[in-house]
């Protein structure tokens, strides 16, 4: 079938947050969708997605491997990476749509009937102390969920060690953690997003650090360059029982090979936004089950990447849990109409509706147009 357009659309859902997708029409009226939420980043999207539009306007839409190859080294960065990724995701819909199936069963067919959430509160979280922490923790307990991840250490960056109050801002995020712990009892595992804050030394002293909080993973401790720092911590770590993950952002299989053979960590979270779309999740995943790692994919932002990454942690063998952003809007299942994988009950289970399953509800981008966000989340020296 052949393309007759491509639409970058993107909604806002809270005054900090904005989510992006690509949409692709194609001549018998079907149209398909992917997410490439990419945070401050929705001028550039566009034009990326303008500019790939008008190359792909008469292509046949079954030719993914031809129209959503991944290159590593693209000059647009992860910019370009979140818009094919999108387009793959896109593509897969279109083909589930085409063939009446769901994409998983596209995919080769799901290994399990549904797959383990948890739930990311770190945007859920109002006020952002200790017991607003463990409030929104409890929020996620009694919603079914037995892992939950929080991001304490905000607004911590290695380079201001020196500054008097780092030391402090340290210990907030330790009580943070601490009181997380606390609230879930011992049985709830609790994972630690550090989002690249750490030196390699203050990252071996924090894994100490939250030894007492018992905590599942710690994840993105340093930069994902750092692979002999690393595969140090991953040590530390293991030696605690804590695992140690990341390489969220990466993109195609030429980026995790170095990662994955360097045993830098015990969980990849690669991102169906940004690694490719499901070709190349799934070749990442295959690799990383030959050197015995865990895939957790990352998946804190809309509805269409949580559609699109069921599917796929269905049909990976070693996909052991999956990410979901819980609490940071209602909207989540408002935008979009059809049937959205639960994300609550800290399980999602096979989608049996063809192609993603869902699409955005008509009309909601131009009730709700993306705004730029004024102070970003995340520091721009972490990303």
């Amino acid at each position: 079938m052949r393309i007759t357009a491509v639409s970058f659309v993107a909604v806002n859902v809270t005054p900090k947050t904005n989510w992006s997708f690509l949409v692709v029409r194609t001549e018998d009226g079907r149209e398909g969708i992917g997410e490439c939420t990419l945070a401050e980043h929705e001028m550039a999207l566009e034009s990326e997605a303008a500019r790939l539009g008008r190359t792909l306007v008469g292509q046949d839409s079954r030719r993914r491997t031809l129209l959503a190859r991944l290159i590593p080294h693209a000059p647009a960065g992860l910019v370009r990476h979140a818009v094919l990724s999108a387009l793959d995701q896109a593509l897969w819909d279109l083909e589930g749509q085409r063939v009446g199936e769901p994409i998983h069963l596209r995919l080769g067919g799901a290994v399990r009937e549904g797959i383990k959430l948890y739930a990311n509160i770190n945007r859920g979280v109002a006020h952002r102390t200790p017991e607003g922490f463990a409030e929104a923790a409890r929020r996620a307990m009694a919603e079914g969920f037995d892992a939950v991840k929080l991001a304490p250490f905000d607004p911590l960056v290695w380079e201001d060690a020196s500054d008097p109050g780092f030391r402090a801002a340290y210990a907030r995020g330790l009580d943070r953690v601490a009181a997380v712990r606390a609230a879930v009892g011992p049985d709830i595992a609790v994972m630690i997003d550090c989002h690249w804050r750490f030196s390699a030394g203050g990252a071996a002293a924090l894994i100490t650090d939250l030894a007492a909080a018992s905590p599942f993973s710690v994840e993105c401790p340093v930069a994902e360059s750092n692979l002999a720092a690393l595969r140090r911590l991953r040590g530390r770590a293991n030696d605690r029982g804590i695992r140690l993950a990341g390489a969220e952002t990466l993109a195609g299989l030429a980026s995790f090979a170095p990662v994955l053979g360097a045993e830098a960590h015990d969980v990849v979270m690669h991102d169906i936004k940004y690694c490719g779309g499901h070709e190349e999740m799934r070749r990442i995943a295959a690799l990383a089950h030959l050197h015995g790692v865990e895939i957790a994919p990352h998946n804190p932002t809309g509805p269409v990447c949580h559609a699109h990454s069921v599917h796929a942690a269905l049909a990976i063998p070693n996909a052991t849990l999956l990410e979901v952003q819980f609490g940071e809007t209602p909207l989540f299942f408002e935008i979009v109409c059809g049937s959205v994988p639960a994300a609550t009950g800290g399980r999602a289970e096979a989608p049996d509706a063809p192609g993603l399953g869902c699409a955005l509800r008509p009309g909601v981008a131009a009730e709700r147009p993306w705004v730029p966000i004024d102070r970003p989340w995340l520091d721009p020296r972490l990303g």
